[in-house]
């Protein structure tokens, strides 16, 4: 509550002189407010649940070669993560024979969500994606309409993922980020796969092949070892 005290010197039968007035304001009440309204909205406020991307890596004995080579070449999808922000892809598997024709296999594209004038990674992804993409994007609409719960959402999205990937529909890309790119850019990548509800990608090294055909793309001899760049075979 405000109070005013006003101060009068004017009894003596002097001149009247002007009234000082002292405002007060007391805001203890202010204080039991701000702890209702902090309340409030404590109970009203929905907490938001935190978003935890699950990367499950198998252990190295369990993994044989056979079984490694055995993602189809028709599925397998690469992604080379360069310097400035740049990012390459090429589909199915390389040789060494093929080091010589990178030009006709290995695409550069673009982080923009909508690519001009070239494809973006998002459109591409999309593209290679679709119909499993389309299904769960029906699905979760779905669970934001409340028309199924989450558990009912994911368990339907495992389903739709795994027919994916018997009937090789879906593609499993392969990041590989190079000594050259930032740590932003992997987050994109994985954020990609995210977006574009990729079930099947996996964060891998660089191999000979890769880092060999992003220097001729390049004309950058950084992406080579030490070894490599005293190759005359490979710098050619």
């Amino acid at each position: 509550m405000a109070e005013v005290q006003a101060n009068d010197h004017g009894g003596d039968g002097k001149k009247n002189k002007q009234k000082k007035q002292t405002l007060r304001v007391d805001f203890t009440p202010m204080v039991d407010m701000n702890m209702l309204l902090i309340t409030f909205f404590m109970f009203c406020t929905t907490l938001l649940k935190p978003q935890t991307m699950k990367i499950v890596f198998p252990a190295k004995d369990q993994v044989k070669e056979e079984q490694d080579n055995k993602v189809a070449e028709s599925t397998a999808v690469t992604l080379l993560l360069g310097a400035n922000n740049e990012i390459y892809y090429y589909e199915g598997y390389i040789k060494e024979a093929d080091y010589e024709k990178y030009d006709e296999f290995l695409k550069q594209t673009d982080w923009e969500p909508i690519g001009e004038p070239t494809e973006s990674i998002r459109q591409y992804l999309y593209s290679r994606n679709k119909g499993t993409y389309d299904q769960i994007e029906e699905l979760r609409k779905q669970m934001r309409n409340q028309q199924i719960t989450e558990d009912a959402f994911n368990e339907q999205v495992k389903q739709i993922q795994d027919e994916a990937k018997k009937a090789k529909k879906a593609p499993t890309v392969m990041i590989k980020p190079s000594d050259l790119s930032s740590y932003m850019n992997m987050v994109d990548a994985l954020d990609e796969m995210l977006i574009c509800n990729i079930a099947s990608y996996a964060v891998m090294d660089l191999d000979k092949g890769d880092r060999i055909i992003l220097a001729r793309k390049t004309d950058n001899q950084e992406y080579l070892t030490e070894e490599e760049r005293k190759d005359p075979k490979i710098n050619k």
